[in-house]
C-alpha cells in the first residue's frame, strides 16, 4: 500500500495495525515458556518465603533457586512484593477451589466442615505445586500491601464463614470467634507439621473437626 506525501511523492505506508501486530508477534511456544518460568519463580519464591520469611528472602535468592540470573526475574515480576502478591493470590485461589470441590454434594454441615478441613490441610501441607501461603501474619515490609492481601483472602474466608453459619452450635458460641479459631488452627500447621508425622494432613483436618463437633 502507498500514500502521497505532502510534496506529492509516493511513499510506502506502514499501517498502524501492521506495526502493532509486529510488536505483539509472539509465538505460542514463547508464551508457554514464559508462563512456565513464571510458575517456577512463584514456586521457588513460595518455598523461600515459607522457610525464611519475606524479609530474609532476596530476589537473588529466588533467582538462584530458580536457576536464572537475578535480573531475569524482572522480566516476569516488577519486584519481590509483586512476587509475593502473585504467590499469595494463586495460593488462596487454589485452596478455595479445593475446598469448594470437596464440599460439593455433602449435605450435613459438620461433614461439610470436615471435608473443607481435609481439603485445606491437603492443599496447605501436601501440595507439590506452588506452596500455599495463607498465614494471617504479614511482614512489616508488606504493610502497604495488606489491603490487597486481605482482599485475596476474603473469598476463602467467606466460604468458611458460610460453613460455620450452617453449624448447629450452642447459642452462646460466637460464630465469628469459632471461625477465626478454626482458620487459625488450620493455618498454623505449616509451623509445626513434618512430613514424617504420624498423622497425614487429611488426618489432622479430620481430627480438628472431630474435636469441635458436639458428641
Amino acid at each position: 500500500m502507498t500514500t502521497t506525501s505532502t510534496k506529492g511523492q509516493r511513499l510506502p505506508q506502514t499501517s498502524k495495525r501492521s506495526a502493532k501486530a509486529a510488536a505483539s508477534d509472539k509465538r505460542p511456544d514463547e508464551d508457554a515458556s514464559a508462563g512456565a518460568r513464571r510458575r517456577q519463580i512463584m514456586q521457588e519464591a513460595a518455598r523461600l518465603f515459607g522457610t525464611r520469611g519475606f524479609e530474609a528472602t532476596t530476589i537473588r535468592d529466588i533467582a538462584a533457586a530458580t536457576g536464572i540470573l537475578g535480573g531475569s526475574i524482572y522480566y516476569h515480576f516488577a519486584s519481590k512484593e509483586d512476587i509475593f502478591v502473585a504467590v499469595h493470590g494463586a495460593g488462596m485461589e487454589k485452596i478455595t477451589q479445593a475446598v469448594l470441590a470437596a464440599i460439593e454434594g455433602v449435605e450435613d454441615p459438620w461433614d461439610r466442615l470436615e471435608a473443607a478441613a481435609v481439603a485445606h490441610c491437603n492443599d496447605l501441607l501436601g501440595s507439590s505445586e506452588v506452596p500455599v501461603i495463607v498465614s494471617p501474619y504479614y511482614s512489616e515490609s508488606l504493610k502497604g500491601l495488606r489491603e490487597t492481601l486481605v482482599a485475596q483472602r476474603d473469598r476463602y474466608e467467606t466460604v468458611v464463614a458460610d460453613l460455620v453459619e450452617a453449624l448447629d452450635l450452642p447459642p452462646d458460641v460466637d460464630r465469628s470467634l469459632f471461625r477465626l479459631n478454626f482458620l487459625g488452627a488450620l493455618n498454623w500447621m505449616p509451623t509445626w507439621y513434618r512430613p514424617s508425622a504420624r498423622l497425614s494432613p487429611a488426618d489432622i483436618g479430620r481430627q480438628l473437626v472431630q474435636g469441635l463437633r458436639p458428641r
